[in-house]
């Protein structure tokens, strides 16, 4: 009996704890502030969410587009592709030796619009045979060898040595120019090498097209084949050379072994007889010091 009164008396405080809940939440709702308190907390919620979806995309995407862009021709990432120089077109032509004031002219550039009297000396006389000189011909002033270096930064595209003209040396740079480097010793780069302004690449040495320079390096500038008076673009930069583009003729290449044409040397007063024929052999037939 006492058992049956103490369940009921149970039952009833755990209805009045049940509806005493219900009460108290039903005056929550009925609260002015607490439904808008729910949609702003709601829409922070979502709101947030979108904003880190996004942020998340985007990284993936900026990395895909990283990825890509590697293997892109001429980035630094593609082992394939030789490196180019980004600060040639700020540099100016420098005279491709380490100590100027040991070294001299030894034979000018042959200038189509020279006197007569620097066009002869700009002359290189081989098996009887007068050839226009394509490009200086520097030596030491105490007849000995001397550091042969870059005149501009760019990347060597040839490295060879030929029997006529000594181990040559072409560096290529920007805006289609290329150096030549020729009669050299101990040449210290080879193709594919990127070379800076002033990097020694060799010593001066000897050839058989030009034995009376002795121990010396012949020089040359070459704009879209077309040979170039170093002299006048010293100090200067590139762009330089669109200005002295219809100045020289174009450089044959120097595999070409010059023809002895005549059987006797000539003479300068051959020379001024006949300076019409004497052109347009030299163009046609001329090989490089």
């Amino acid at each position: 009996m006492f058992r049956m009164i103490a369940e009921v008396m149970i039952m009833r405080e755990e209805e009045k704890k049940r509806t005493s809940q219900n009460s108290s939440l039903q005056r929550f709702f009925k609260k002015r502030w607490v439904f808008p308190a729910i949609y702003l907390a709601s829409a922070a919620i979502i709101l947030t969410g979108v904003l880190w979806f996004q942020s998340s995309g985007s990284k993936d995407l900026a990395e895909e587009e990283y990825n890509y862009s590697e293997d892109l021709p001429g980035t630094a990432t593609n082992e394939n592709e030789p490196a180019v120089p980004v600060n040639t077109s700020l540099e100016n032509f420098a005279m491709p030796v380490l100590d100027e004031d040991a070294v001299e002219i030894y034979k000018q550039f042959y200038d189509t619009e020279a006197s007569k009297e620097e066009q002869e000396a700009a002359l290189v006389s081989y098996e009887n045979t007068y050839y226009p000189n394509k490009g200086i011909d520097i030596v030491g002033k105490d007849g000995k060898s001397f550091d042969v270096t870059a005149s501009l930064s760019g990347t060597v595209v040839r490295a060879a040595e030929d029997s006529l003209f000594g181990n040559i040396v072409e560096i290529e740079h920007a805006e289609g120019v290329i150096t030549v480097y020729q009669s050299l010793s101990d040449v210290v780069v080879k193709q594919g090498d990127a070379v800076e302004q002033g990097q020694v690449i060799a010593k001066a040495g000897k050839n058989l097209f030009n034995k009376d320079a002795q121990t010396h390096v012949h020089f040359e500038v070459r704009n879209n084949g077309i040979a170039v008076n170093p002299l006048e673009i010293f100090e200067k930069p590139i762009t330089s050379l669109e200005e002295n583009e219809s100045v020289s003729e174009e450089q044959p290449a120097e595999e070409e072994t010059p023809a002895a044409d005549e059987d006797t040397e000539k003479s300068p007063a051959d020379e001024e007889k006949s300076e019409e024929d004497e052109n347009t052999d030299a163009s046609i037939g001329m090989a490089t010091a």
